[in-house]
């Protein structure tokens, strides 16, 4: 498994936010080995009474990748496109859309293949190249904000295999209330239990500590050195104590420590570098950052125009799939 998003499990845990089954694709032959993980959907309208579907990352990256090279690279891919074209022939599947991995880099190898677009930067921390990548990586703000805040009593705890999640979703839901978030991200129990069944050897829990209570927590996942900053919040009764900074800085020594070689934050909610969250992050990742794509597939044109008619939306919208622009 080169990252915790190709694992055969991780779709699963976004079925029931994204209304679709969890599958892989796998494609192999003399040249080597592809898979690939998505969601299929079903589109609610029906073309002369049929059924059709369309495809979706699940949330964070991932799409397809080389599992093995054993040849010529460009042969396997051009065959992979070709079974996955009748994959979704056969499955009446419209359209694919593909978060690429920005720090494996898939889209170098399936970018013409999904009409790849650049969208915005992600960041991190780079653990492995400095001796002190709190010194090399964050802001000299950061670092003042840090050294106040633990002045102030504020201490962290990174929690390994952790047993339950039940601190976390606490904070986790008072943030998302506080933010207006889209029902999409109020994940439910048998979203945290899945993660817990299925992942618990690939994640911690780290949290901010003031007066033996727990103010600020993050979930994030481990896998293969990198440490993928998932969920997090803030109690909003500490937001003054500004909580978020100790989580960065726990999070970095304990890297350090057990001898991992990146954070990685993600990017902000839009693609301007001024979006508040992206700028935020950037206060971590002086030196660090990764370029993020997306893929855009059309499987099935005549049917994907039929659907955008029916919906009275242009074709060309820059929302994808267009026929779910208003859904």
């Amino acid at each position: 498994m080169k990252d915790i998003y190709f694992d055969k499990n991780y779709g699963k845990l976004y079925e029931k936010a994204d209304n679709g089954k969890a599958q892989i694709f796998e494609f192999e032959n003399e040249y080597g080995k592809i898979s690939n993980q998505f969601l299929i959907r079903e589109i609610p309208e029906k073309i002369d009474r049929k059924t059709y579907y369309d495809l979706i990352t699940p949330y964070g990256y991932g799409g397809p990748i080389i599992e093995n090279l054993t040849g010529n690279k460009e042969k396997l891919i051009s065959e992979f496109e070709n079974e996955f074209s009748k994959y979704a022939k056969e499955n009446n599947i419209v359209s694919e859309f593909v978060r690429f991995h920005p720090i494996i880099k898939n889209y170098e190898d399936f970018g013409k293949m999904y009409n790849s677009i650049y969208m915005r930067k992600t960041l991190g921390t780079n653990i492995e190249k400095y001796d002190d990548p709190v010194q090399a990586e964050f802001s000299k703000s950061s670092r003042k904000t840090i050294r106040q805040i633990l002045k102030q009593g504020v201490t962290y705890r990174i929690i390994e295999n952790p047993e339950n999640l039940d601190e976390f979703k606490r904070i986790y839901y008072l943030n998302m209330e506080r933010k207006s978030a889209e029902e999409y991200y109020f994940f439910d129990d048998n979203y945290f239990n899945l993660i817990l069944k299925n992942f618990k050897n690939n994640i911690i829990l780290a949290q901010s500590i003031y007066e033996n209570k727990v103010i600020a927590s993050g979930l994030y996942f481990i896998c293969n050195g990198i440490i993928h900053v998932h969920l997090s919040g803030t109690d909003t009764k500490y937001l003054y104590l500004s909580p978020a900074y100790i989580l960065k800085y726990g999070t970095v020594l304990w890297a350090k420590e057990h001898n991992y070689k990146l954070i990685h934050y993600g990017g902000g909610l839009s693609n301007s570098e001024e979006d508040s969250l992206y700028i935020f992050k950037r206060k971590f990742a002086q030196n660090t950052d990764f370029d993020f794509y997306i893929g855009k597939k059309i499987w099935n044109e005549e049917i994907y125009n039929k659907l955008c008619d029916m919906k009275n939306i242009d074709k060309n919208e820059s929302f994808f799939p267009a026929y779910r622009k208003n859904n």
